[in-house]
Formats: structure tokens, sequence, C-alpha cells
């Protein structure tokens, strides 16, 4: 089976990765870089890890740079949107250009992803699993991640909205709603705003990477094959 998987090279993605190759799957993953990590799952697992290089900010080139050229012929069993880029500020003080910048990366490139994706198992009359990686910034406020959760939030309605357009083709579609991990896209928050963030959860601990990349196997699999249009919490009990 053959998973496009965005943000493959770093963080979750690159864990993703690996589980996934682990468990018998194909990656096309798509990376503004290729890190060393990736380039060691690549010798490792070749002919089943493949690598483009691309920003998903440039939402002109999806079509013709990721399904023609990068995909083929190759048929898509699930969709992993996983990558995301986020513009952290007080709402009094929202500028445009970073605000549509991120709109571009985390909500538009993967509207138009999973509309291709969507035709390529029609036209392969295949089941398939979409799975957009959202945020426990959604359902609980946090100071400073208004504009980045409006991101995740407009993913969780338009997933909600695919399973019940496609469901009937064997479409499946779901947010796998992530609490704070230690990766690099929270490297920016000091020990003591972290520390704020892990009491919050009821294991007073951060997610674990594994932990969101094993629900990521599991809902790409046929063990989850009833499970659509949900919201699926891996956030370490955040109340």
């Amino acid at each position: 089976m053959n998973v496009l998987l965005t943000g493959c090279s770093k963080g979750l993605g690159i864990e993703a990765t690996r589980v996934l190759l682990e468990n018998g799957f194909s990656v096309f993953g798509i990376s503004r870089t290729e890190t060393i990590e990736l380039s060691e799952l690549k010798s490792k697992y070749q002919g089943k890890l493949f690598n483009l290089i691309y920003d998903l900010e440039d939402t002109n080139e999806v079509k013709k740079r990721i399904f023609d050229e990068f995909i083929g012929k190759n048929t898509i069993h699930a969709f992993v949107n996983n990558a995301a880029i986020a513009y952290d500020d007080i709402v009094s003080n929202i500028q445009i250009e970073p605000l549509e910048k991120m709109y571009r990366v985390n909500v538009f490139t993967p509207f138009l992803i999973t509309k291709y994706v969507i035709r390529n198992m029609i036209l392969k009359r295949t089941a398939g699993s979409i799975i957009h990686l959202s945020s426990v910034s959604v359902h609980t406020g946090y100071k400073g991640l208004a504009m980045y959760a409006s991101t995740k939030g407009a993913l969780e309605g338009f997933s909600k909205g695919t399973s019940r357009e496609w469901g009937e083709k064997g479409i499946r579609s779901n947010c796998l709603v992530a609490g704070f991990m230690e990766t690099d896209m929270s490297n920016s928050l000091s020990a003591e705003q972290k520390d704020r963030i892990y009491k919050r959860t009821a294991l007073k601990v951060p997610t674990s990477v594994n932990s969101v990349a094993e629900m990521i196997h599991f809902l790409v699999s046929d063990k989850s094959k009833s499970i659509t249009g949900q919201n699926i919490f891996v956030d370490s009990g955040t109340l």
C-alpha cells in the first residue's frame, strides 16, 4: 500500500515515515529539505521510500509536481497531511503576509492535495484513508496560537465534509488531534511555557511522538476501516 505523507523529513513526519515503512507500507514523502534521518531511511528502504523536495506554499504546481511527476501512475491508498507551519502572535498583532503564508501551507495546499488524492482513488477504484493532523489548540485556547489553531480548525471542518461526500466510495477522512510534542515546532517555546502546557494534561507530560505516529499507522490500515469523520485525540489527556 502506498501512503502520500507531507512533512516527512523530521519530527512527527520522520517518525510516522519510519513506522509505516516498518509495517510494510511504501511512502511517497514530501518535504522542503532532505535531512540525515530521511537519507538514512531512503538507504535502508530502497524502493519503498520516495521523496519529493517541494515547498507547500506553492499552490500552483501541486498537480504537476506532486501528481503528474512524482506520483505518476501509482495508486495512492492513504494521504497523511502532516506538514504545517506556525505563525504565533496575539490577535491584535495580526499581519496579513505571514497569515496568508500559513494558510497556503496548512490549508490551501492540503485541500488541493486531497482533491487529487480522491481523484486518484476514484480512478484506481480503491478505498482509501485521509488523515489530517490537527491540534489540541483548536479545542483548548492557548495565548498566541489563535491563528495557527484556525488553520487546524479549517482542516477539521473540511475532513468531516470530505467523509460525508466520499464515504460511499470507501474513502475515509479523519483528523488526528495531537497534543504538544517535543518537536522543532515547539522549540520556540520556553521551558516555563512548555511546563504550563504539560500541566494542563492528565498525564502531565508531552504527547509522545511515537504514540501519534502509531495512531497514523492505525488510521491508514484496514484495522480502522469503520472509522471516518472523526476527530481522534492523542494529547496526553488535555483538560
